[in-house]
């Protein structure tokens, strides 16, 4: 069945022009703000082209405006693309500010007003699906992502989250691996419990230990009382540590000694206290290098990841960028009372185009940034300091992206058969972990090579 199209205009030189063009489009007309919002109610169309030189004043954008923002205030999700003569843009960028999608100066082209109204229905389409996803998120409602990568990953950490083993969570910076943790903390039968989360690289080497066990009065200078440490307040519930390979090597026999036998001695102590405790780790660091350059140490490395999961970076989500954003859009502009609702299509195609190097963490700095700073109700490219792509660069990353991933997974292939099916070494052979290659393989849906076949 055909999208329905709503074309506001009292021009029928123009609305012949659009039907005999509009020929995908089930398209219906209206001449004016009553028969628009009528016709509106009806049919409920997703995309909708306003000529702001409605009756009862055509001269003038008043009544055109004053259409635009009672369609809005009807149906907010609706794609308004308005018309405007050819020297009538300070109305057209005010329409935008009210909420329109894009505007179009006449003459009319039909090719042109084609392609922004498919942008439009595409963009359309997309949001809905994304609010139908948000209504009925799985278990897992903390994290949000519809793409392969992220829900490859969520259906393991359903898994396992009703139990304790010991999970070590693996990604580049700003993936959000707290987030996971506290998922499956939130998940688990400990739910009820402490979720206590310690970044090992963010304190000092000599306070570490007492930051993770405790101490004793007297212990040291400075100890003037007994002091429990992050891993007895974890107690019933789950700790996390986060960056875990930055943990001193000396510091890992304790850990060690205590994932272990599950109980510790403050700093300066000599009972042994038992802790019942879940604990989850996380790295961006390359451990399973750092074992063999003995800067980890490997029976820790077993213990810490009985469960390994790679969290995958933003850049292999692109199915999920712009859902991620209108969350954090949704979410700041109600946290900073902000008038921002929505992003240009431009925007889109800059976030989609973007690499994002910091993950899920830049997103959400550019997101707030963006909403405070933004003049309109749509942000636009530049309010998210990102360079809004031409269409030939569009087109050229996506030839680039194909070629690469072909690329990568013949490469997989090659290693896999040279290294005589042996998955240690076909990771030696490419240069990354064996976590890493797992994430490639199911990437490239390449289970084959997980049975040997």
């Amino acid at each position: 069945m055909s999208d329905t199209i709503l074309v506001v205009d009292d021009d029928l030189g123009i609305q012949k022009q659009l039907k005999w063009s509009l020929t995908d489009f089930n398209v219906v007309f209206a001449d004016d703000r009553s028969s628009a919002i009528a016709q509106l109610r009806r049919f409920e169309p997703k995309v909708v082209t306003l000529d702001l030189g409605l009756p009862p004043d055509p001269a003038n954008a008043s009544e055109g405006l004053k259409t635009l923002e009672e369609i809005l205030a009807l149906a907010p999700n609706t794609k308004v693309i308005v018309v405007t003569g050819n020297n009538d843009k300070e109305n057209a960028l005010k329409a935008i500010d009210f909420g329109a999608y894009d505007f179009y100066q006449k003459p009319i082209d039909s090719d042109t007003i084609k392609l922004l109204i498919n942008r439009a229905l595409n963009l359309a389409k997309l949001e809905d699906e994304n609010r139908i996803l948000a209504k009925t998120r799985p278990a897992m409602g903390r994290i949000i992502g519809n793409s392969d990568a992220i829900q490859t990953v969520m259906r393991k950490a359903e898994k396992i989250a009703g139990t304790d083993i010991s999970t070590l969570l693996l990604g580049e910076s700003g993936t959000g691996k707290e987030v996971f943790a506290r998922t499956i903390h939130e998940h688990s039968p400990r739910k009820d419990q402490p979720f206590v989360a310690i970044n090992c690289a963010s304190i000092p080497e000599n306070l570490l230990e007492s930051e993770l066990f405790g101490y004793e009065k007297g212990a040291f200078t400075g100890a003037n009382k007994t002091t429990v440490g992050k891993i007895e307040t974890a107690q019933g519930g789950t700790l996390f540590l986060d960056e875990i390979g930055d943990m001193p090597i000396g510091l890992q026999a304790k850990m060690l000694r205590f994932l272990q036998e599950r109980v510790i001695e403050r700093v300066g102590g000599r009972n042994e206290i038992p802790v019942d405790i879940r604990v989850i780790c996380a790295t961006h660091r390359d451990i399973q290098t750092m074992v063999g350059e003995e800067t980890f140490r490997e029976d820790l490395f077993y213990r810490i990841g009985e469960i390994p999961i790679n969290i995958p970076p933003l850049r292999e989500r692109e199915q999920d960028i712009v859902l991620l954003a209108r969350t954090f859009l949704n979410q700041y502009r109600e946290e900073f009372n902000a008038k921002a609702k929505s992003f240009s299509d431009g925007a889109i195609r800059a976030m989609l185009a973007h690499r994002w190097p910091g993950n899920i963490r830049e997103l959400q700095n550019k997101l707030k940034s963006a909403v405070i700073m933004a003049e309109g109700t749509v942000i636009q490219a530049d309010d998210l300091g990102l360079l809004e792509p031409s269409e030939d660069f569009e087109s050229e990353i996506l030839n680039l992206r194909e070629v690469r991933e072909q690329a990568e997974s013949k490469a997989i292939r090659k290693a896999y058969q040279r290294a005589d099916k042996n998955m240690s070494k076909t990771a030696e052979l490419l240069g990354v972990t064996r976590p890493t290659l797992y994430s490639l393989i199911d990437k490239y849906h390449l289970e084959d090579l997980k049975t040997g076949v």
